[in-house]
C-alpha cells in the first residue's frame, strides 16, 4: 500500500486504502435547477455505488477563450445557489476560486476550494486557498511536468494545511491537444499528496474550435479506467443533461444519462484495484 496519508476532502476520507472519491457536476453555473437536478441523480447513483460524491461547479469561468462566452452567475448568486445545492441534497460542494480575496468567501459556503490549472503557480492564491483549513483541490497546469508539482505543495502545506490533493488534468500536446501521462499519478503520489485525475478537461482540444475548446468525449471512460488502475484516490468530471447546449465546454462533458453505466464500471474497478493491490 502506498504510504500516502489520508486527507479530509469534504467530509471523505481520500487517499490510498480509501474509496475512490467522485467529483462531478456542470462545468460552470447555469441556473439552480441544473445544479440540482445533477446533484440529485448523481448522488443517488453514488449512494447506491457506495461511492463517495461531492458536486462541483464553477460560478465563474474566468479564463473562457472568447470574451462572448459564458461565464456564470458571479461569486455572490454562484455561491447561494451552492449553498443550496449543498442544503437541499446534502451532498459536499466545491468550487474554483480566481483570486486570493475569493478564497475566504467561497471557504464560508462550500466544503472544497479548488484553484484552476492556470493558475496553480500563482503563490497567493495558492496560500490563500489553503490558509483556511478547507480542503484544496489544486489542478496541475497543462504546462507542468509531474514533479513540478512538489513547489506547489510546498506552498499549500506552508500553510500548516495538510487536507491538499493535487488534480492531474493532462499536458499540452502541440497546439490544440493534451496527452495524460500515467507516471503522472505515482509521481505525485510520492510528495505524500493523494491525487485527483480530470477526465473531461484531459479529452479537451484547448482552443481547438478556434472561438471555443473542442473535445473527445468519447475517451473519457478509457482514460479514467486507466487512471483507476494507476492507484488515484479521486476522480473529476463533468457532466451536463444535454451537453450541447450547455454553456461551457460542452464538447467535452459526459452525458448525465451515461452516467449510471459510467460509473458502475468505474466504481467496479475501483474496489478490484483496491482489493488486489491494496490502494
Amino acid at each position: 500500500m502506498l504510504n500516502v496519508p489520508a486527507i479530509d476532502f469534504g467530509g471523505y476520507k481520500m487517499g490510498p486504502g480509501n474509496p475512490l472519491v467522485l467529483i462531478a457536476g456542470p462545468c460552470v453555473i447555469e441556473n439552480e435547477g441544473l445544479c440540482l437536478t445533477v446533484a440529485k441523480e448523481v448522488r443517488d447513483i453514488c449512494r447506491e455505488l457506495g461511492m463517495p460524491y461531492v458536486f462541483k461547479s464553477s460560478y465563474d469561468k474566468a479564463n473562457r477563450s472568447s470574451i462572448v462566452s459564458k461565464r456564470g452567475p458571479g461569486l455572490k448568486e454562484g455561491l447561494e445557489i451552492l449553498r443550496r445545492v449543498r442544503d437541499e441534497t446534502g451532498v459536499s460542494v466545491l468550487t474554483d476560486i480566481h483570486s486570493p480575496d475569493e478564497a475566504a468567501i467561497a471557504g464560508a459556503v462550500v466544503d472544497v476550494l479548488q484553484t484552476p490549472a492556470f493558475l496553480c503557480r500563482q503563490t497567493d492564491l495558492i496560500l490563500a486557498a489553503s490558509e483556511h483549513g478547507k480542503a484544496v483541490n489544486i489542478k496541475k497546469g497543462q504546462f507542468l511536468a509531474p514533479w513540478d508539482a512538489a513547489n506547489i505543495i510546498e506552498k499549500a502545506h506552508s500553510t500548516d494545511n495538510r487536507n491538499i490533493a493535487i488534480c492531474e488534468r493532462g499536458a499540452s500536446f502541440g497546439y490544440n491537444n493534451l496527452v495524460v501521462d500515467m507516471k503522472s499519478f505515482p509521481v505525485i503520489h510520492s510528495f505524500d499528496v493523494p491525487v485527483v485525475f480530470d477526465a473531461t478537461h484531459s479529452v479537451q482540444l484547448p482552443g481547438g474550435m478556434g472561438f471555443a475548446t473542442g473535445g473527445q468525449r468519447e475517451f473519457i471512460e478509457p482514460l479514467a479506467r486507466a487512471a483507476v488502475g494507476c492507484g488515484i484516490d479521486g476522480l473529476f468530471l463533468e457532466t451536463h443533461p444535454e451537453p450541447e447546449k450547455a454553456f461551457s465546454d460542452g464538447t467535452n462533458m459526459l452525458p448525465l444519462s451515461a452516467m449510471p453505466v459510467f460509473l458502475k464500471h468505474i466504481s467496479k474497478l475501483a474496489k478490484f484495484v483496491r482489493e488486489e493491490y491494496g490502494e
